[in-house]
């Protein structure tokens, strides 16, 4: 009896060993298959047409993170609950949990910016761009949960967003300098092989990275890197930089993958008809009540 239980635990360790070693030699989502090379343009480039989206909770929070009662918190008798304000949201405002993109596992911000992303996280509601349907900015409108189209030829890529409508030229000869500070900044690509590189500048202060409240200022400096390395997947990075918040560049990174089902299309979402009541309900000549 001894020595079959025995022969059982080592015929168990052998195949946990086993699946450790498949799982560590897997490729990954977003890796490149070997000897894939994707279809290509008239100049050779590689072709990055499609609808595209992200599969994961980085719009949440970019960091790892446990799940939460919600984004706005108060402390309870027993740990934190949900904030006054979204405590009738119940579980629809709760935080799912998720591995996070951020290379290294957090950002490095300065201590008096951190102060400030505490302060963001306690007045969420009052304070996420995204709650007044502000433009997302980049890199968050790549992994907000809508899909966004990659439309482009050898001489012009644009890009378009589900969210708010948003858009971007991205421009293949440097025009200078942005002549405003924008949402969506001011975006400047080029080719690194088979990568396209968009350096992005010209940015307001008025997005976040996330609804966790992560921040930037206007002085942000976005390097995206779109790589196709499979029939449906890019592997996207940004590289993040602004003195004003941040120690030192970090960079974050996540694969993106085509949308596949039958007639795929961006679909209309003008948010901005959905918050009017929130922001301009109060100047009604007879307000709604609160």
């Amino acid at each position: 009896m001894r020595q079959g239980l025995r022969s059982l635990v080592t015929a168990a360790a052998g195949a946990a060993v086993t699946t450790v070693i498949a799982l560590a030699v897997a490729p990954l989502a977003g890796q490149q298959p070997q000897g894939y090379r994707s279809p290509r343009l008239a100049d050779g480039h590689p072709d990055l047409n499609g609808i595209w989206q992200s599969l994961n909770e980085a719009n949440w929070d970019v960091e790892m993170h446990m799940a939460r009662p919600a984004l706005q918190t108060r402390p309870g008798p027993y740990g934190p609950v949900p904030a006054a304000p979204v405590l009738p949201l119940g579980a629809v405002a709760s935080v799912p949990p998720g591995m996070g993109v951020v290379e290294g596992g957090t950002i490095p911000y300065k201590p008096e910016a951190l102060a400030q992303r505490t302060r963001n996280r306690e007045n969420w509601v009052e304070a996420d761009p995204e709650v007044k349907c502000y433009l997302p900015g980049v890199p968050r409108a790549t992994y907000m949960p809508h899909p966004f189209q990659i439309v482009h030829s050898t001489k012009a890529i644009f890009f378009a967003y589900q969210y708010a409508n948003a858009v971007r030229n991205v421009y293949l000869k440097d025009p200078g300098p942005a002549p405003v500070d924008s949402w969506m900044g001011q975006s400047v690509g080029r080719w690194d092989g088979d990568t396209l590189v968009v350096d992005v500048t010209g940015f307001n202060a008025d997005t976040w990275f996330d609804r966790a409240g992560n921040f930037h200022t206007e002085k942000l400096h976005v390097v995206e890197r779109y790589t196709r390395t499979g029939p449906d997947v890019i592997s996207y990075e940004a590289t993040i930089e602004d003195p004003n918040v941040f120690t030192r560049p970090w960079k974050m990174s996540m694969p993106l993958y085509r949308r596949l089902e039958k007639g795929a299309q961006l679909m209309d979402f003008k948010c901005m008809e959905f918050v009017e009541e929130l922001m301009y309900g109060q100047w009604r000549r007879n307000p709604l009540p609160r």
